[in-house]
């Protein structure tokens, strides 16, 4: 039995699709955030990422079959993946009836050094939905300053601001000109040793900023929020701090118990009083 707020240690096909079982086949979850492992070789505590191609292709289909399968009609799914597999995923999507919204670039600071190939500083976040008619989306929750504001004082501009572009290009320290304090891209850094934020035990974290911003767009206060991949347990984390439910599935049991030692000390944080 999956519980909510909790994270769990398991393989997420075996687990989504034991709880579906448990509750009649009948969806249960309104928000999917994924960032599975990519299949570059990265050392985890209890997976091997790096398998044969077709093999890393068939297990994508069976994991994101699974979230789909438990995915409410009204709920959306977000993945984050490297360029190796983003068409993949993409066309696996597709197959499995899934429509996306958007392909958006998460530009990144601080990306991997290379010698012989320009430096890799982004990862692929899409997002999907189910129905193409019914799902959420809180724009208010994430509307920033135009440039039509801030920059032209243009009598045209929405008093409500903009929604946030889905990709960006350059670092505020390359082209100044190009960005404004109110910066209206998805610009995060990854999460760095020397980060308050950083857990210290998962190599891979994802900033808490971005998850934010999925979790406030695409859920209600009170839904269910799923990480099939919980790792260091930011999704959780997050979904917390904003009055969601969540559900995290973990393979790793070091991760599954330091990752729940960080929601206790988050917890101390976020439900003291103001």
């Amino acid at each position: 039995m999956l519980r909510e707020n909790r994270i769990h240690q398991g393989d997420c096909i075996t687990l989504l699709r034991r709880e579906l079982r448990r509750r009649q086949e009948k969806p249960f979850v309104d928000l999917i955030f994924a960032d599975p492992p990519f299949n570059i070789g990265y050392e985890y505590d209890e997976y091997h990422d790096k398998v044969d191609h077709d093999a890393y292709v068939a297990w994508t289909g069976d994991w994101m079959g699974s979230c789909r399968d438990v995915l409410a009609e009204h709920g959306s799914f977000w993945i984050a993946i490297g360029d190796d597999y983003a068409a993949e995923v993409r066309l696996i999507a597709r197959e499995l009836g899934l429509v996306m919204r958007n392909w958006i670039i998460w530009y990144y600071t601080f990306g991997q050094c290379t010698r012989r190939k320009f430096a890799r500083s982004h990862t692929h976040i899409l997002y999907f939905v189910k129905d193409e008619k019914n799902f959420i989306f809180h724009d208010e929750a994430i509307r920033v300053p135009s440039a039509r504001q801030t920059t032209y004082n243009d009598r045209r501009a929405c008093p409500r601001g903009k929604i946030p572009d889905d990709t960006w290009l350059l670092r505020p320290q390359e082209a100044p000109e190009a960005f404004t304090p109110d910066e209206d891209t998805w610009y995060f850094s990854r999460v760095c040793g020397t980060f308050k934020e950083r857990a210290g035990f998962h190599g891979c974290q994802m900033p808490e900023k971005l998850l934010e911003r999925i979790i406030l767009t695409a859920s209600d206060p009170g839904q269910l929020v799923l990480d099939p991949f919980s790792g260091s347990g930011t999704t959780a984390v997050v979904a917390a701090s904003l009055g969601r439910r969540y559900v995290g599935i973990e393979l790793s049991r070091q991760y599954v118990q330091q990752s729940r030692q960080r929601l206790k000390e988050a917890r101390t944080l976020f439900d003291a009083p103001a």
